[in-house]
């Protein structure tokens, strides 16, 4: 077998406020890293190909739709790596990632299918004292998505964007249901896999003055028929999409701040 790696996937859709920082955060974690737009209109687009560029193990990759994310990383399946998925709107932690780097080599994780580490849901950055302001997970759910492939023997079906949906074949004595919850047991100030989420920050410089929070997967995919109704009908009269999800989900238990200098190194 192959040596042991760590692949990440950038998936991004107008996101130039962050993108940047976002990739050169996990650049040293990663042996190699797809950054895949779709549809960007704002800058995000020259900044992964500005990347790519000046990184060797980063490669640029141009997408009509995120379905096509998934055709990136299906192939690792049933190979040694480590799969994580990146998007713009998380800023790791790139000391604590060097130190979960040593440990997924170590192999302290290899009996893992998903790791989910720390996360705050930012809302607000402080740049000058350096501080983020926002919600821990927990109470808040995680939103890493950190895959041992090693697992799988496949990953294919109908996968709307990589890493979501589609039908997962293990080895046997493996399944989906072996998930680890770092952040359940491990202090935001002691977590090695630990992330800001500004997913409550403007994330281009095509939004809005005022902050969108934007859509994602699961917000297109709930709700049911009157949910897609409504979002059809935003869409047409060209109403912002906001997510009611991520709201409900990334906002809970006490607005805290932290310490976020080494987070902007």
């Amino acid at each position: 077998m192959a040596a042991r790696q760590i692949v990440g996937i950038v998936l991004v859709r107008n996101e130039d406020l962050r993108i940047r920082q976002a990739v050169k955060n996990v650049a040293t974690f990663c042996d190699r890293l797809f950054l895949a737009d779709h549809g960007s209109t704002d800058g995000t687009s020259d900044i992964l190909r500005q990347l790519a560029a000046a990184h060797p193990q980063m490669s640029y990759h141009h997408l009509t739709s995120p379905r096509a994310s998934h055709a990136l990383i299906a192939g690792f399946a049933g190979t040694d790596t480590w799969i994580f998925g990146v998007d713009g709107d998380e800023l790791y932690d790139p000391a604590g990632l060097a130190t979960m780097r040593q440990r997924l080599f170590a192999g302290d994780y290899d009996d893992w299918w998903m790791i989910f580490g720390n996360v705050l849901n930012c809302v607000k950055i402080d740049a000058v004292n350096q501080t983020a302001t926002g919600f821990l997970a927990p109470p808040c759910r995680s939103i890493t998505k950190l895959y041992n492939f090693r697992l799988l023997r496949s990953w294919t079906g109908d996968t709307p964007e990589r890493l979501h949906g589609g039908d997962l074949d293990f080895h046997p004595g493996h399944d989906a249901s072996a998930r680890l919850y770092l952040h359940e047991k491990t202090p935001w100030a002691d977590a090695a896999l630990r992330c800001l989420h500004t997913c409550f920050l403007p994330r281009s410089s095509a939004d809005a003055a005022a902050p969108l929070v934007r859509e994602n997967i699961m917000d297109v995919q709930a709700g049911g028929l009157w949910r897609r109704f409504q979002r059809g009908w935003k869409m047409l009269r060209g109403v912002p999409l906001e997510s009611d999800w991520k709201k409900s989900r990334y906002a809970r238990g006490e607005r805290v701040t932290m310490d976020a200098r080494a987070f902007f190194p």
